[in-house]
C-alpha cells in the first residue's frame, strides 16, 4: 500500500471513527423527591461501574405522571418507582394490599407499555401517619382504627399531592371514619415533622423510610386495615433500552434486594438531616455492598 492509499485510509477512518463513538447513553431519571433522587444516584452509578456505555443522569424531574410520561416519550430510560403508585396513580387500579398480586400485576401491565418492571429493590415506602410520642402514650395510639376511635380528633398536616392521589387522603378516609379537627394542612414535606414537634398539626402524612423517624419522639400508626397498597421500590426501564444497551438489565438487577427499609431511611437522613450530598451517599452506600 503506497503512502497516497494510507493517507487516504487514514483520513476516511478518522470521519467514520466520531459516528461509530457516539453512543446513545443510558438516561437515569428519577422524581423530585430526596429518596428518588438518592435512588437515582445510586443506579446511575452503579451502571458506570458496569457498563461501557455513558451513562446520563436527569435527575429531580417533577412527580409521577410527568416522570413517567418522560419513560415513555424517551426523554429517560429508567427510573425508580412505587408498586402502589404505579397500581393505583397510574394504572387507576382500586387498592389492594396484597404485595404479590400488586407486584404480579404491575409487571404485567406496564410490559403492555414496553416497559420492564424489575424486582424489588427491598424496601417498601408505603404512606405513614404519625402522631406525636406524647400523644401516642396519652391516648393509647397504636394503630389508625385506635385513632378513628378517638374522639378529640386530629388535625392534619401532609404534602398536597397525598389530598390529591387516589391512594391517600382518600383511601384513608375511606377505611377510617377519623375525625379531623380542622381542614388539612398542606405544606413542604420538609416542614412535615417540625409542624408536628410544633403542635401546628396532630398527625403528619409521611412515609415509612423519612429520615426523622428513627431521630424524634413519635408514632407511626399501623395501617391495621390494610387501607394503603404496597409500596415496593422497583426500578422501570425501557425494554428499548434494554436492547440498545446489552448487560443493561443485568446490571440492573444486581440492585434487587440490595436496599432495606433501614438503609433508606439513614441515606434519606443522611441528606435531608445532615444535608450530605446524594451522590456522596449513594457512593458511600454502593461501596459498602461491594458493588
Amino acid at each position: 500500500m503506497d503512502r497516497k492509499t494510507i493517507s487516504g485510509f487514514l483520513i476516511a477512518a478518522a470521519w467514520l471513527l466520531p459516528s461509530c463513538s457516539k453512543q446513545k447513553p443510558v438516561i437515569v431519571g428519577s422524581k423530585n423527591l430526596t429518596e428518588q433522587v438518592i435512588l437515582g444516584e445510586i443506579i446511575a452509578q452503579h451502571l458506570e461501574h458496569r457498563l461501557k456505555d455513558p451513562i446520563q443522569k436527569s435527575l429531580n424531574i417533577s412527580g409521577t405522571l410527568l416522570t413517567h410520561n418522560g419513560l415513555l416519550s424517551g426523554e429517560i430510560d429508567l427510573y425508580p418507582e412505587y408498586t402502589g403508585t404505579a397500581f393505583m396513580n397510574v394504572l387507576k387500579h382500586n387498592s389492594m394490599s396484597d404485595p404479590a398480586i400488586v407486584l404480579e400485576r404491575v409487571k404485567n401491565e406496564y410490559a403492555g407499555l414496553q416497559l420492564d418492571w424489575l424486582d424489588p429493590l427491598g424496601f417498601n415506602n408505603t404512606f405513614a401517619m404519625v402522631v406525636r410520642g406524647q400523644d401516642a402514650r396519652e391516648r393509647h395510639l397504636e394503630t389508625l382504627s385506635d385513632a378513628a376511635a378517638d374522639k378529640k380528633g386530629f388535625g392534619l398536616g401532609s404534602g398536597p399531592e397525598f389530598l390529591d392521589r387516589p391512594d391517600g387522603y382518600r383511601v384513608l378516609n375511606s377505611s377510617y371514619n377519623i375525625k379531623w379537627s380542622a381542614a388539612p394542612k398542606t405544606m413542604d414535606l420538609g416542614l412535615l415533622y417540625r409542624a408536628l414537634q410544633d403542635k401546628q398539626v396532630d398527625m403528619a402524612a409521611g412515609s415509612a423510610t423519612d429520615g426523622l423517624l428513627s431521630k424524634l419522639d413519635v408514632k407511626v400508626l399501623k395501617d391495621d386495615k390494610g387501607a394503603f397498597p404496597p409500596y415496593q421500590a422497583c426500578v422501570v426501564v425501557r425494554q428499548e433500552a434494554e436492547n440498545a444497551h446489552p448487560g443493561l438489565k443485568q446490571a440492573l438487577l444486581e440492585l434487587s434486594g440490595k436496599i432495606s427499609s433501614d438503609e433508606m431511611q439513614k441515606m434519606n437522613y443522611a441528606v435531608d438531616g445532615e444535608h450530605r450530598q446524594p451522590g456522596q451517599v449513594a457512593a458511600e452506600f454502593l461501596k459498602g455492598k461491594g458493588l
